[in-house]
């Protein structure tokens, strides 16, 4: 199976001034997926896609393919997800380059176990899926079926439509929410518009790792995790 592993980072960042850039440790947060990346066995290709000459520089320098420069248009604020690796596929395509699979790499999320990437490959292709997540799992306190909707009066309805609570934090069933660390999808599908599919497989992440960086606060996060987890790498 032919995967292209895709970096996105564009210049502009609201919560933290050029963040792709903002050294973490001793290196580009950015740098943290293009390493990882790079070790895996199971990548076709990786690279990073950006309209930041800065940001394809650095890429670069670590060791990331940067074929071209995304069109500003596509590193808007409105600009989706999707629309960016569609972009990718079709620079590919017009090129005669064919892949299976995309492999989403988001450099927010930086901090994944050693072999984490190809471990997610393995089990996408062991499972038949049509896509693949890295999730973690929702704490009991906020699993689905104890939380609550309100309606247009104020009064609370459980999230779930379920009309009496389950009472017991034993009978709740497990509940997963998306970390951001990795999505692999299927071509076919990305072109349809979607990361996801029929058959949705998942990869349990590890929640020491686990960081997702908006916010000055994600930031502090991310430095007090560094020394702990740097081994783990």
């Amino acid at each position: 199976m032919r995967v292209l592993g895709i970096i996105p980072a564009r210049g502009g960042s609201k919560g933290i001034l050029r963040k792709n850039l903002k050294i973490l440790g001793d290196k580009p947060l950015i740098a943290y997926s293009i390493e990882h990346a790079l070790k895996s066995n199971l990548l076709s290709k990786v690279i990073v896609s950006t309209e930041d000459d800065e940001i394809a520089a650095i890429a670069k320098l670590y060791g990331a393919e940067v074929p071209f420069i995304r069109p500003e248009f596509l590193a808007s604020d409105e600009a989706s997800s999707i629309e960016v690796v569609k972009h990718a596929i079709d620079f590919f395509e017009l090129k005669g380059e064919f892949y299976d699979a995309i492999c989403l790499l988001q450099p927010t999320s930086p901090f994944r176990a050693a072999g984490f990437t190809d471990n997610a490959i393995r089990q996408f292709i062991t499972n038949n899926a049509s896509a693949l997540v890295s999730v973690l799992e929702v704490p009991h306190e906020f699993n689905p079926h104890w939380t609550f909707e309100s309606d247009n009066i104020g009064l609370l309805k459980i999230a779930t439509g379920e009309q009496e609570i389950i009472k017991r934090r034993q009978d709740l069933p497990q509940a997963f929410f998306r970390d951001g660390s990795l999505y692999l999808t299927k071509t076919e599908l990305i072109k349809k518009g979607t990361f996801y599919g029929d058959q949705l497989s998942s990869i349990l992440n590890n929640q020491d790792l686990y960081v997702n960086i908006d916010t000055p606060k994600d930031w502090l996060i991310a430095e007090e995790k560094l020394p702990i987890i740097s081994s783990l790498l």
